[in-house]
């Protein structure tokens, strides 16, 4: 019998995701302090994810990144992260949002460059088989059966 799902929460109160990434190691230091909490998981969604994620001083959402499958959205509530994508830098507000439609190759991140915490929601489906090209890295990823699996560009496992 599965655990049932609650009906409401207050999403800053659900956990937070215990590991905080799943990069490969040597990667890890670009997200330190990251922190996601699986809202979407909790109430058993399974077509598409939604975090609550706070990045402190200095941190980014992620190593920058293009998915080929899956769409990513993100809700600025609290902060002014810098996006950088390959059209530069933009800095958001609260109220803002970014959208970055899967198969456009333009690689996306956000950064606090700020003194603040920043605070957003991010959407994104699950759709299997998808590939994610890290420019700025050594770097891909691909999600098959539910689960990211990382290696160099050349395809050696890390």
């Amino acid at each position: 019998m599965s655990k049932p799902h609650p009906i409401a929460i207050v999403a800053s109160e659900a956990p937070p995701r215990p590991r905080p990434s799943i990069y490969p190691p040597m990667l890890l230091a670009r997200v330190q302090g990251r922190e996601k909490r699986p809202l979407g998981d909790l109430f058993g969604l399974t077509r598409f994810g939604v975090n609550l994620t706070r990045l402190p001083p200095g941190a980014a959402s992620s190593l920058r990144h293009a998915h080929a499958v899956q769409d990513e959205f993100v809700f600025i509530l609290q902060g002014r992260p810098t996006l950088h994508t390959d059209e530069g830098y933009t800095e958001l507000a609260p109220g803002m949002c970014a959208g970055f439609r899967a198969g456009t190759g333009n690689a996306h991140s956000l950064i606090n460059r700020t003194t603040e915490d920043v605070v957003y929601l991010e959407v994104g489906d699950r759709t299997d088989g998808d590939d994610v090209s890290y420019p700025d890295d050594d770097l891909r990823a691909r999600f098959a059966d539910g689960a990211w699996t990382f290696t160099r560009k050349d395809g050696t496992p890390y």
